[in-house]
């Protein structure tokens, strides 16, 4: 089967906003290959360190509300 990696990257980043603290950090524990997309496309910082959370960039929080709505929204 075949999966839909925007779908896939979209649901991380705005599952992404569940551990957001410090108005702009999230916790990484998702798949490297997906921060790195997210990352390729400047929804978040670079994710490669020794750090256990990312920054996401102002892009990057508009666009996870704006899908965290449509998916999660009632």
């Amino acid at each position: 089967m075949t999966y839909n990696q925007t779908k896939i990257n979209e649901t991380v980043l705005a599952t992404l906003l569940l551990t957001l603290h410090e108005e702009n950090r999230a916790w990484k524990g998702h798949s490297f290959e997906v921060l790195d997309n997210l990352y390729e496309k400047g929804y978040i910082y670079n994710p490669k360190g020794k750090a256990k959370s990312i920054a996401l960039t102002d892009e990057g929080l508009a666009k996870a509300r704006e899908v965290f709505d449509v998916l999660f929204g009632d």
